[in-house]
């Protein structure tokens, strides 16, 4: 092997692809063993060390254990809920409204990863073409802590049902801070061979083949 070789040991290799293939959107299964501190530090640091555009690092963290709070933000997940189920008619609204979105009072912490949307100033550097570069920065420490978590056998599920200006007030955030991500974390009961929607029938994965294109949109891609 040259000594230019920075990939992983196949061991570790390994670790890192089943966090990949085994991460789940958790509803259902969480348990309400509470989250020591030193773990919750750990998939916290895992966020913190995403990569973002101009080194602005966007984010911060608000960890919400408190039932008041949770309830409150259950309320207008109830709400938001209740008009998404009318998207539907017939047996796909029933399969709809069967189906569980939510872990924001079973789990035993609740985070929200915001984005401050000034952080950086007026001008970040490789933001001045891509404005939402801050937004798409925040999105990887999301999955960095979705991937950590794993490896703890820690379950997260994220509420997107959920009315974002209603969540900033509960939250008391300031005007350019954006809560881009509300996140139920727990220890689960287990974590479920394929993602919940597709053994429920909702959707399926698509085949890889089918979206992989060569030089552009279409195109085959010749190995």
């Amino acid at each position: 092997m040259s000594n230019s070789d920075n990939s992983f040991s196949d061991s570790e290799r390994a670790g890192l692809y089943r966090a990949i293939y085994e991460r789940r959107d958790v509803r259902s299964q969480f348990l309400p063993d509470p989250i020591p501190k030193p773990v919750l530090m750990r998939l916290l640091k895992a966020a913190h060390h995403a990569p973002s555009v101009g080194f602005m690092q966007p984010w911060d963290f608000i960890l919400i254990d408190s039932l008041e709070v949770r309830e409150e933000v259950l309320a207008s997940f109830n709400e938001e809920n209740a008009k998404a189920a009318d998207n539907y008619t017939g047996e796909r609204q029933q399969t709809y409204r069967s189906l569980k979105l939510q872990g924001i009072t079973e789990s035993p912490m609740n985070l929200c990863i915001t984005c401050d949307r000034s952080r950086g100033g007026a001008h970040v550097l490789g933001r001045n073409s891509i404005v939402d570069m801050d937004l798409f920065s925040t999105c990887l420490a999301v999955q960095n802590l979705w991937l950590a978590a794993r490896a703890e056998g820690i379950g997260v599920g994220w509420v997107s049902i959920i009315d974002q200006t209603r969540l900033a007030d509960i939250l008391n955030l300031p005007e350019n801070v954006y809560p881009l991500a509300y996140l139920c974390l727990g220890y689960v009961s287990e974590f479920l061979d394929k993602p919940e929607l597709e053994t429920k029938g909702w959707r399926s994965r698509l085949p890889l083949e089918e979206l992989v294109h060569g030089n552009g949109w279409g195109k085959p891609l010749i190995w």
